[in-house]
């Protein structure tokens, strides 16, 4: 069992910037693939960014390329995610998620086995 924990989530101004962590219970984060996904009021869920278990292979989605960085560090058991120039329709609630069983970096939901609990980030313009 993993237990993840999202923090860093808040109202910031259009353009602004935020960090998202992901901290992990257990001593298996390394092999676990991550991932970032969000929802917005009355949207699906939707793939944001994933990262490999070594962190050498990165995904990301075309709404947030270049704009957003996804990072970990194993040694601490986190992941974090770099919010730049933040656009209002980034405005979502955002899960961090692990996935055993999904390729280097998965970008579908269903490839992931353990989520948190979703920390908001608000867009302001």
């Amino acid at each position: 069992q993993v237990h993840l924990v999202e923090s860093g989530g808040g109202l910031v101004q259009a353009g602004g910037s935020l960090r998202l962590s992901c901290a992990t219970s257990g001593r298996t984060f390394g092999t676990y693939a991550m991932g970032w996904f969000r929802q917005a009021p009355g949207k699906e869920r939707e793939f944001v960014t994933a990262i490999s278990r070594s962190g050498r292979i990165t995904g990301y989605a075309d709404s947030v390329k270049g704009r957003f960085t996804i990072s970990r560090d194993n040694a601490k058991n986190t992941v974090y995610l770099q919010m730049n120039s933040l656009k209002p329709e980034d405005t979502a609630v955002y899960y961090c998620a692990a996935s055993s069983i999904g390729t280097a970096a998965p970008t579908t939901s269903a490839a992931y086995n353990y989520w948190g609990q979703g920390t908001q980030v608000t867009v302001s313009s």
